[in-house]
């Protein structure tokens, strides 16, 4: 063979190697939890246009739509803690399925609402139902997959949720264009057929009943909060979720104001999915066994800054470019935050503990849009987007003193060695290796964590 073919082959057959590695080796049933949420984020419209829907054809101000959107949050909080209790104790797949049924009826109620009352309410019942379904799912996550192969688990579940982003984000604009109530119907429907997938496919995977942790205590919400390094990292992630709710709170608003069209907003952020599609897996292979407290620090501070050079973009390219520079941050900090998550919980207690981190998005997702609107309205957006550079900073340094001392990675906080649906993973890589390989060359891509149908705060 010619040296030139010989050279032309290698860089195809790393490709071919590396995309072989980073799906191989996870169970069967993290790739329908993956197909699961991925089927999800396909139709997820509503979340891209519902502020442009509120302040463009409806007419509302932005502190009214800032206003819908934090109810949307206020929901997310009331079912945080509380979905997290039932992951635990009624199980993953069942509190998924009620999640991802009522979210479903609850998106599409609110297609028909017109008065602002109604709107506002059925805005706070769709947060409540679409952010119950993420403690469930990132618990099934940690229960089905080996804890040397949950950072590229959870890398691989955001990639998905993005390439469902990117396509959704993208098409969201033009559907906006026909009519908004079609946007609201296929979001509902998609989300049904996620909740059918579900239903078909996964087994349960809650580990057995266990009654005492290590230190003899049983696993419960006062546990978590007495876990100080742990609500620590909650309060941070609180920060940086602010930051990166503005992708589809203060960024659309601010579009809108500048007299840019739905269509513009929609391709704008829709970069936001393609890069994470075209840089999640190749970036999470750099960083999957690098210090995590570096990685934190870094990703707030660019994602913060990111946000911050929005303050001098003044048309839809350079819009997409300060898109660019916050969406490696959030390729980043994504897995690297979860996989943190999932290390510092104990077995036992994960719907529980990923119910308080699901907390730090939902009041993220509450405070954000109250912020932005009013920024926004009183303020202007240069102001919003330096706020977002001083939060990130903030976060960022919040994580270097944090994560002083961190422990090296051991066997899961349980009170023993991992058992039931952890052996099930490792017995399942055979299979669940070739299934993954099929289900990962076919599609892939998707945003913040496994959510339902964020349909508000994103």
């Amino acid at each position: 063979m010619p040296v030139e073919s010989v050279a032309s082959v290698a860089p195809v057959e790393r490709f071919r190697r590396a995309a072989r590695d980073s799906v191989s080796g996870l169970p069967r049933a993290f790739w329908w939890l993956w197909a699961s949420t991925l089927v999800n984020r396909l139709g997820a419209f509503v979340a891209t246009f519902m502020a442009l829907y509120l302040t463009m054809d409806r007419g509302y101000s932005a502190s009214y739509a800032g206003l819908v959107a934090s109810l949307h949050g206020l929901g997310g909080v009331v079912s945080a803690l509380g979905s997290g209790v039932m992951a635990d104790r009624l199980g993953r797949r069942p509190t998924m399925l009620i999640a991802q049924t009522s979210t479903a009826g609850a998106v599409a109620l609110l297609g028909f609402m017109h008065d602002p009352v109604a709107i506002a309410a059925v805005a706070f019942l769709v947060g409540l139902a679409s952010n119950a379904s993420r403690p469930a799912v990132q618990a099934m996550m940690a229960d089905i997959v080996r804890p040397e192969d949950r950072v590229r688990a959870f890398s691989l579940n955001y990639w998905a949720i993005n390439l469902g982003f990117a396509v959704s984000s993208m098409g969201a604009g033009f559907i906006a264009e026909f009519s908004y109530l079609a946007g609201f119907l296929i979001e509902a429907g998609m989300t049904l057929v996620c909740a059918i997938v579900v239903f078909l496919k996964l087994p349960e995977s809650r580990p057995a009943p266990a009654a005492k942790d290590a230190d003899g205590a049983s696993v419960g919400l006062g546990t978590v909060l007495r876990d100080g390094r742990y609500m620590a990292v909650v309060g941070l992630s609180f920060l940086v979720a602010l930051v990166f709710q503005q992708g589809s709170v203060g960024l659309p608003v601010a579009m809108g104001r500048a007299g840019f069209s739905a269509a513009d907003y929609g391709l704008a952020i829709g970069v936001n999915g393609v890069l994470i599609v075209a840089l999640q897996i190749p970036v999470t292979r750099f960083i999957e066994h690098r210090d995590p407290r570096r990685l934190l620090v870094i990703s707030s501070v660019l994602a913060g800054y990111g946000f911050g050079l929005t303050a001098f973009a003044g048309s839809v390219g350079v819009f997409a470019l300060t898109v660019c520079v916050w969406t490696l941050a959030e390729i980043v900090n994504a897995p690297t935050q979860t996989g943190l998550v999932v290390r510092l919980s104990p077995v036992h207690g994960r719907g529980r503990y990923q119910g308080m981190y699901s907390l730090s998005w939902s009041a993220a997702a509450l405070v954000a849009p109250l912020m932005s609107g009013a920024v926004i309205d009183h303020l202007g957006a240069a102001w919003l987007w330096g706020m977002c550079a001083a939060v990130g900073t903030a976060a960022g340094l919040g994580y270097a003193v944090l994560m002083r001392g961190l422990p090296q990675e051991g066997p899961a906080r349980s009170g023993g060695a991992e058992s039931g649906p952890a052996s099930e993973a490792e017995s399942g890589a055979g299979s669940g290796a070739s299934s993954g390989a099929e289900a990962g060359s076919g599609t892939r891509t998707g945003a913040e964590a496994g959510s339902g149908a964020e349909v508000l705060a994103g």
